[in-house]
């Protein structure tokens, strides 16, 4: 005898919407990146319309902010502006109000959380000490205590290369940004460049420093393209700029300060802790987007920023401060910052931005997250949760999730 499979589950129609309870309102759509563009002229709508693949938000009168409550300045507005503004404890809104609607593209794509392990590799044949994922998420590079390392197809879920020549342990591996480049460094103090695709060097090993190297990072694609370098840092206190076309060490730093700090300019009074840019998201991923589609020149993969590029720095004062990464100098000394940050009842311990820079996050010793505005700096939210303090946060590729991880031996997003 068959099993007679259940009914299927009756879900609700929402193709038509009963608009008879519900007031028609006037709605002024502005877009989100500058505040002022108008998308259109006014609309007449229905308080309770039904959601689209869009993100809206409106703003609170500053009468109906209570600093004191640190209360979000803003409205998220994800059913219908009926409960989210018209309902809202603050009585702010009106169905009478013309009212102003914030609104940006949702990403693309959503994260979703990761519940458990989807596969394991065991492939390899010594300690792993480090790895980096290829934007496209394809390729993952892994530096090995054999001194070799690894190339992983993913999508086979197999070894793709192995990368041989080095005399120690494998401590670093760095994809170029436009990803036709791996750079790996090791316990020998040289670094050297790989072909992805044919697994061979590029070349002669980089040798100059005198002690193993810690760290590799390249430089920014979109200022060189055409002669890309790469910095190693090393235990013997030393910083190289390696040239990748002629091969050689462009300058050392070393013996004197390597980054000049805000508390100098004295507006943090205390040390820098963290510093996060705007930009870091899109320096990471390139031109590449979830298509998979690869530019077929280097003019085709620039992009043209609507928005200027700002640095967020956190301090042991308590405070953060948001800085134009190009801002202009004037007579009476070097350019200031654009707001200052203020909350965080004990040091801050690391900022970062949204992957869009529509938001960013900070956390610290007094055990919480808070939300600010990318643009402005405005206080947007605090989120609780932990009950020691917060060391480490990072946001997912669709701003959807932020990740925190904390001195109480708990991971929350």
């Amino acid at each position: 005898m068959a099993t007679l499979l259940p009914p299927p589950k009756q879900l609700p129609d929402t193709s038509t919407l009963d608009t008879k309870s519900a007031p028609t309102i006037v709605v002024q759509f502005v877009s989100q990146d500058d505040g002022e563009m108008l998308l259109g002229p006014a609309v007449n709508v229905p308080a309770n319309f039904s959601p689209v693949p869009f993100q809206f938000h409106m703003r609170l009168p500053e009468s109906a902010i209570d600093d004191a409550l640190w209360a979000p300045t803003r409205l998220i507005v994800s059913t219908s502006l009926l409960q989210e503004v018209l309902a809202h404890p603050s009585k702010a809104f009106t169905p009478e109000d013309a009212l102003k609607v914030y609104c940006s593209l949702q990403s693309i794509f959503r994260m979703c959380p990761a519940m458990r392990c989807s596969s394991t590799l065991v492939v390899h044949g010594a300690s792993i000490l480090c790895a980096a994922f290829l934007s496209m998420g394809r390729l993952l590079a892994t530096g090995l205590g054999d001194t070799t390392a690894c190339l992983l197809d993913l999508n086979m879920e197999l070894p793709s290369h192995t990368l041989t020549g080095h005399k120690g342990w494998m401590l670093c591996v760095e994809w170029e940004a436009r990803e036709r480049k791996l750079a790996t460094s090791g316990h020998d103090g040289q670094v050297r460049i790989w072909n992805p695709k044919s697994g061979k060097p590029l070349g002669d090993a980089l040798k100059g420093h005198t002690m193993w190297i810690t760290s590799l990072a390249w430089g920014l694609i979109h200022i060189n393209a055409k002669n890309p370098r790469v910095a190693s840092s090393s235990k013997d206190n030393t910083v190289r700029v390696w040239s990748t076309v002629t091969r050689l060490s462009g300058f050392m730093l070393g013996g004197q300060p390597l980054c000049s700090s805000m508390g100098r300019r004295q507006y943090h009074a205390h040390w820098v802790t963290t510093l996060a840019l705007n930009t870091d998201f899109v320096l990471c991923t390139s031109p590449y987007d979830h298509t998979g589609k690869v530019p077929t020149s280097d003019e085709e993969g620039n992009i043209t920023a609507s928005t200027p590029e700002l640095l967020i720095s956190g301090s042991g004062d308590h405070t953060l401060f948001l800085w134009s990464v190009f801002g202009v100098e004037t007579a009476m000394g070097p350019p200031k910052p654009s707001a200052r940050l203020t909350g965080h009842q004990r040091q801050v311990s690391r900022v970062g931005f949204s992957p869009y820079g529509q938001w960013a996050a900070s956390v610290g010793f007094d055990n919480c997250l808070r939300v600010w505005g990318g643009q402005t700096g405005k206080y947007i939210a605090r989120l609780r949760g932990h009950i020691m303090p917060v060391y480490r946060l990072t946001w997912s590729a669709d701003s959807r999730l932020l990740v925190s991880v904390s001195k109480d031996r708990t991971v929350k997003y």
